[in-house]
């Protein structure tokens, strides 16, 4: 092997890239449990398409364009297109770059699958496969070239983002609050009970999201040693923090701890300590899981009052949790832990706050802006929504001519009609 190849960080990254990987049908599980039951499977298979469509889409074009050479800072060069030029021996840092390629892929693919939760119960499914595609090379790729890639993000702002909170969370909440505003409320919003059908796939769903992010956070290191230890103690105690932060306001608020709640309260804890976990000490990991858990808690009710329907709370958990755990880093981070940049109770003054939070407002206005004209256009040209009989009647039978559980399928075999 090449000189500076580490098998060590080889084998570690390989196993995160699945670890991630296994993410995908947690948040399936997740989202599935979430749904009312006749859109179970649909919502299955919202997220399960990311897996095929997002991997062609990164293999023709999208790892070129995110980690290809710079172009003015704003988009990578084609010159791995259909991963041309990149061999057994090339090298990212101390890992083959084939490894790299295929963990960041993994991030492209639960970037496009948490936009699913947004859209829950009343999407063709053409029209999401369609958008995906387009969306994973017009929206992430050219945030993931800014964050990751060597873009202007990285180079100019010099934020401190090791997981993704800008990339994945950031874009992903704005993305879906542009989809939720373009497809409109499912029928029945806030007049209808839209419970969940199944809370221990919700619960299963959570904790196999636990378990892959550890790959998530601590893969996002690229080699083993003290970052990706940091990052792998962080985020367990930023998801145990938050759990607890999400169910004291439930207690105190609704007079009762909830399952869902704890899952959800989990879910935003690891959200926000995504872009933190290599950034802040333990105790700045506790105190931005608690953070994420009230706040997010509080968030997820907004779409209430404000009238958007993000179905399964992508907005409130993934966005908000997100722009916590970016923005927490001007204000938590510590040299210890970052070798450099310290935040601001730190004595590191006002200046990361600012770039870190910058770097939120200009992804989420990208993120938001892009994400409404693309869904615009498919809205407008072959629709994005189904018809309302449909809507009524369950997705499951309508589009897949299946039921999750065969007490439901009452009905028949339905022709594909949406």
């Amino acid at each position: 092997m090449p000189e500076g190849f580490s098998a060590g960080d080889t084998a570690w990254l390989l196993v995160s890239a699945a670890l991630v990987l296994l993410m995908v049908p947690g948040l399936a599980l997740f989202y599935g449990g979430m749904v009312r039951i006749k859109s179970a499977l649909n919502m299955l298979m919202m997220s399960f398409a990311c897996l095929a469509v997002v991997t062609v889409v990164w293999v023709v074009a999208g790892y070129s364009l995110a980690f290809g050479t710079d172009t003015g800072g704003l988009i990578g060069s084609l010159e791995h297109a259909g991963m041309a030029g990149i061999g057994p021996k090339d090298l990212t840092g101390s890992v083959p770059t084939m490894a790299f390629a295929g963990f960041q892929l993994m991030f492209a693919i639960i970037t496009a699958a948490l936009l699913s939760g947004a859209i829950a119960d009343r999407a063709k499914f053409g029209s999401w496969i369609a958008f995906v595609a387009i969306w994973v090379l017009v929206v992430y790729v050219p945030i993931a070239h800014w964050v990751f890639g060597g873009g202007w993000i990285a180079s100019h702002l010099r934020i401190l983002d090791l997981a993704g909170g800008t990339v994945v969370e950031v874009n992903s909440g704005a993305s879906a609050l542009a989809l939720a505003l373009v497809l409109g409320p499912r029928l029945g919003f806030r007049t209808e009970a839209m419970r969940p059908h199944s809370l221990p796939l919700v619960i299963l769903g959570a904790g196999l999201l636990w378990f892959g992010w550890f790959g998530f956070n601590a893969g996002s290191a690229l080699t083993t040693g003290g970052v990706a230890s940091t990052a792998f103690f962080n985020t367990q105690v930023a998801g145990a923090a938050a759990v607890g932060g999400w169910l004291i306001v439930e207690r105190w608020r609704d007079g009762h701890p909830t399952t869902l709640g704890a899952a959800s309260g989990a879910v935003a804890g690891l959200v926000a300590i995504t872009p933190s976990c290599g950034s802040v000490n333990p105790l700045g990991a506790l105190a931005i899981g608690v953070v994420a858990g009230v706040a997010c808690c509080y968030a997820v009710g907004l779409k209430y009052k404000m009238g958007y329907d993000d179905s399964l709370d992508v907005v409130g958990v993934h966005g908000v949790g997100g722009l916590i755990g970016t923005v927490l880093i001007g204000v938590l981070a510590t040299a210890t832990v970052t070798g450099g940049d310290d935040g601001l109770i730190f004595g590191g003054g006002l200046d990361l706050l600012g770039r870190q939070s910058l770097a939120v407002l200009v992804v989420a206005v990208y993120a938001f802006a892009v994400t409404w004209l693309v869904a615009k256009a498919i809205d407008r040209t072959v629709g994005f929504r189904v018809a309302p009989e449909h809507e009524r009647g369950g997705l499951d039978l309508v589009i897949h001519a299946e039921s999750a559980y065969e007490q439901h399928a009452t009905a028949g075999r339905v022709s594909h009609l949406a």
